[in-house]
C-alpha cells in the first residue's frame, strides 16, 4: 500500500488553523485522476490540489473536492504556490499555471519572509437566477426578508460558477443553516453549483464585504471557509451592480470570510473594467500547518 505525502496549508491567513485549509500534493505526475480523487476524499478538505508538470505553463494544477474534480480553486492555488515557494521549488516571481479553465498568470511577492500571492482569474460572467427566492432562502435557513432584493441574485463565474446572494444584515450570517441537499432543486438553472452569500456590513472595519459559502452537495462538503474564486466573483459583482459609478477603471476591495466557523480569513480582490467586461485577480497569503500521509 502506497503512502502519499500531503501538505496542510491554510490559505488567506498567516495564522495556522485560520483561513481555508487545502491539501497540497507536489510531484503528482505518477498519480491517475482516480487516485487523486481517492486521496482528496481521504484528506477530507474542501479541496486538495495536485501539482504536475506542464508543457504549456510552469506547472499544472488539478483540484479535487472529496466528491469530484474542480476546474479551478482560488484557495488551493494560493496554498500550492505558497508551498512551492516556501520550499524553493519555484524561485521565479512571475509564473503561469495550467488549469482546466486555461493558462493563468500568478505572481509571488516576498518581503521579510512574508509570502503573498496574486492570482489572475478568468473574465467575470453573470447569468440571471430565475427560480423561487423563498425556496432559496429556506435552503439556507433564512427567510425571503433576509435577502437584499435591491441587488440582483445571479450566477457568477471567474472560473467556477456559484450563486451570488445579497443579504441585508450581518446578523443573518450566524443564523444560516444550509440544507445542501435542497440546493439542486432550488438552483434549477445550474443545479450543481454552490451558494455564496454576502453583505456590505462587516466585522472588520477595513473590509468592504462579508461572505459565507455553502458547497454543492455533490462536492462531499458543507461549507468552504474562505473562498478565492467566489471572492473574485464578489469583486466583479461589486463593480457591476453596487458601485456602478466607478471613478476609475480599477477598484480594490477587501473581503472577509470564515468568522462564523472560527476560520477568519481575508481576500484582497482587484477588478478592472474593460469595455463591458470585468477582469479579476485576487491577493492572499498562506501558512504551513503540517505534513501528513494518506494511504492509497
Amino acid at each position: 500500500m502506497t503512502e502519499i505525502n500531503v501538505l496542510h496549508i491554510d490559505a488567506f491567513s498567516d495564522i495556522p488553523n485560520k483561513g481555508n485549509p487545502a491539501g497540497v500534493v507536489v510531484d503528482a505526475d505518477h498519480l491517475t485522476e482516480h487516485q487523486m480523487q481517492r486521496i482528496a476524499k481521504n484528506v477530507g478538505f474542501n479541496e486538495t490540489v495536485f501539482v504536475l508538470k506542464s508543457d504549456e505553463a510552469d506547472i499544472r494544477l488539478k483540484y479535487f473536492t472529496p466528491g469530484h474534480e474542480m476546474d479551478l480553486c482560488g484557495h488551493a492555488t494560493i496554498a500550492s504556490i505558497y508551498a512551492l515557494r516556501a520550499n524553493r521549488n519555484i524561485k521565479k516571481d512571475a509564473i503561469t499555471i495550467e488549469t482546466n479553465v486555461g493558462i493563468l498568470p500568478v505572481r509571488v511577492y516576498e518581503d521579510n519572509n512574508q509570502i503573498s500571492i496574486y492570482m489572475k482569474q478568468t473574465t467575470a460572467h453573470f447569468l440571471p437566477f430565475k427560480s423561487q427566492v423563498n425556496k432559496l432562502a429556506e435552503a439556507i435557513g433564512l427567510t425571503k426578508h433576509d435577502i437584499d432584493l435591491q441587488f440582483p441574485i445571479v450566477y457568477g463565474s471567474t472560473g467556477i460558477w456559484t450563486l451570488i446572494v445579497p443579504i441585508k444584515r450581518l446578523t443573518s450570517f450566524e443564523k444560516m443553516k444550509p440544507n445542501n441537499q435542497l440546493f439542486p432543486k432550488v438552483l434549477t438553472e445550474m443545479p450543481k453549483v454552490s451558494i455564496h452569500l454576502f453583505c456590505l456590513e462587516t466585522y472588520d472595519e477595513l473590509a468592504d464585504m462579508h461572505g459565507r459559502h455553502f458547497s454543492s452537495p455533490f462536492s462531499g462538503t458543507t461549507e468552504d471557509a474562505v473562498t478565492g474564486t467566489a471572492s473574485g466573483v464578489m469583486g466583479a459583482y461589486f463593480a457591476k451592480y453596487i458601485n456602478q459609478d466607478l471613478e476609475s477603471s480599477k477598484i480594490s476591495i477587501l473581503v472577509e470570510q470564515g468568522q462564523e466557523i472560527d476560520r477568519d480569513g481575508r481576500v484582497s480582490v482587484e477588478v478592472e473594467k474593460k469595455s463591458d467586461s470585468f477582469e479579476v485577480g485576487i491577493f492572499g497569503t498562506a501558512v504551513y500547518v503540517k505534513e501528513f500521509k494518506v494511504k492509497l
